[in-house]
Order: C-alpha cells, then sequence, then structure tokens
C-alpha cells in the first residue's frame, strides 16, 4: 500500500474496508460533490469536510448515482447512515450534529457490514 493517499485524496478505513475518497473541503466543492457523474467505482466516494459539527442536509439534485451518506462526528464515527435515490430534492438530513459526510455507491456500507457506530480512521492525503 503506498505511503499516503495522495493529494486531493483520504481514506476512510473501516477496521478491514477502505474508501479512497476525494476530498471536498471548501464550499464550492461541497456544492459540486459528486454531480454531474454516471459512475463511482466500488471502493471509492467523496468526503465532506466541515470545519464545525452541526446537522446536515444533503440532497442529490444533478446526481446520477444512488449513493450511501454516513454523517460522522468530529470523532469519525458514523452516526446516522442514509440510502440516496439519483436526481431527488428530498433533503436527507442527519440524525445529530456532524463533522463529516461520506458518499460511497448504495449498498456498499450494507456490503462491508459498517453500521451506525462504526468508527474510522481518516487519514488525508498532502
Amino acid at each position: 500500500m503506498p505511503a499516503g493517499p495522495g493529494r486531493d485524496l483520504a481514506w476512510v478505513i473501516f477496521g478491514a474496508d477502505t474508501v479512497v475518497a476525494e476530498i471536498a473541503r471548501t464550499p464550492d466543492q461541497r456544492s459540486q460533490g459528486l454531480k454531474d457523474r454516471d459512475f463511482l467505482a466500488p471502493g471509492a466516494g467523496m468526503i465532506f469536510v466541515f470545519d464545525t459539527e452541526e446537522v446536515r442536509s444533503f440532497w442529490m439534485q444533478d446526481t446520477f448515482i444512488p449513493l450511501d451518506i454516513a454523517y460522522l462526528d468530529a470523532n469519525a464515527r458514523i452516526i446516522d447512515i442514509q440510502q440516496m435515490e439519483p436526481e431527488t430534492t428530498r433533503l436527507h438530513t442527519s440524525s445529530g450534529p456532524a463533522m463529516f459526510a461520506l458518499e460511497v455507491p448504495q449498498g456498499w456500507f450494507a456490503e462491508m457490514e459498517i453500521a451506525v457506530g462504526a468508527q474510522a480512521e481518516i487519514v488525508f492525503g498532502n
């Protein structure tokens, strides 16, 4: 395995399972998210990084891939997981304050048997 995830990427590690995630840190990056894409590889995703821990809401307008979203607290523990359907404007609001949101292909968390309460280790690239 390489020494680190590389620039603009993070490894989000749940025990033996790792998501290689693009990082969305700025308001523009968070607004763009995974919009206008038609494919997301298994084990790939996007992590949204916020400066404060607050209740967060996401939607799927102009997003063509069915996704799971996991909301994580400041300690990188999953507090909520929701499935999101493509091209909808329904808000998916976290069940509590979140510092991170991790989007992956729909069904990934269930397939990997990762549930609410799971602890992640987040390794940010340089």
